[in-house]
């Protein structure tokens, strides 16, 4: 007997965090019950398990796939308003799902894969792993701003974690700054933006909140106008134009089950 959001997970329905919220929303039955206690444990090879009326088996493979999401689609498997998704851009026949968050106006790296497991290291954030922005901002951020960014903003009444910051150009310098921190501290109000400048930074972070790149720069007065995700973990593509994918290779699987703490 395991808990029903793991054997969700394993059978490459959903992440576990993504698994119980089907559970919250009633979408998940067991043995014709309906089940919204996010405790309730049942066997696979024994109960009948669905979600939305469909009867789940543990995935006989896994697949793992990399793919540079252009702007305009969704990282989502489906959409009421009919949009487009990256599920339209692969086609493949096994359920596959993507693996956190990318918005709908940002492009880059996105895995999708029905390994829960994997899913759940990935997004977990005691797991720590890394991903990387590469972000076209409005004016040139100063050293203050850059020190704001890495020490952590509030966002959405919350305080980022301490981020790797690297403006690429766009300063006054020549040389790209770096600037790391390991904990945070306050800050006074953001700078304005100058001008109608624009700068590339090249952002690290540790979490996956909601636009949470976008709203870090808001933060400090410096409003994105484009944003690529172009690493997640060790696995990078520079070759992978938007709207293509591939699948990874099992070198970059088991570095992808290395990565974080």
């Amino acid at each position: 007997m395991e808990r029903l959001q793991k054997i969700l997970s394993q059978a490459g329905i959903a992440s576990r965090r993504a698994s119980e919220q089907l559970m919250l929303d009633g979408r998940v039955s067991v043995n014709g019950e309906t089940v919204t206690e996010l405790g309730t444990k049942a066997d696979v090879s024994r109960d009948d398990i669905r979600v939305d009326g469909r009867r789940i088996k543990v995935a006989e493979h896994h697949r793992y796939i990399l793919v540079n999401k252009p702007a305009g689609v969704l990282a989502t498997r489906s959409d009421p308003q009919r949009r487009p998704t990256v599920i339209d851009l692969v086609g493949v026949r096994e359920y596959v799902y993507p693996v956190g968050r990318l918005d709908f106006e940002s492009q880059g790296l996105l895995l999708l894969t029905n390994d829960g497991e994997l899913a759940a290291r990935l997004t977990h954030p005691r797991h720590a792993v890394p991903r990387v922005y590469e972000a076209r901002v409005l004016g040139v951020p100063d050293s203050r701003d850059l020190d704001r960014l890495a020490r952590g903003v509030e966002i959405d009444g919350r305080r980022t974690l301490p981020a790797e910051v690297v403006l690429v150009h766009g300063s006054p310098a020549s040389a790209p700054r770096t600037v790391r921190h390991a904990s945070p501290r306050r800050t006074n109000a953001p700078s304005a933006t100058r001008g109608r400048d624009e700068s590339l930074l090249r952002i690290t972070i540790r979490e996956g909140r909601n636009r949470q790149v976008r709203k870090m720069c808001d933060a400090i007065g410096h409003p994105v106008t484009h944003l690529a995700r172009v690493a997640i973990g060790p696995i990078r593509d520079t070759r992978l134009k938007p709207g293509q994918w591939r699948e990874l290779t099992a070198d970059e699987v088991r570095r992808l089950r290395n990565a974080g703490n």
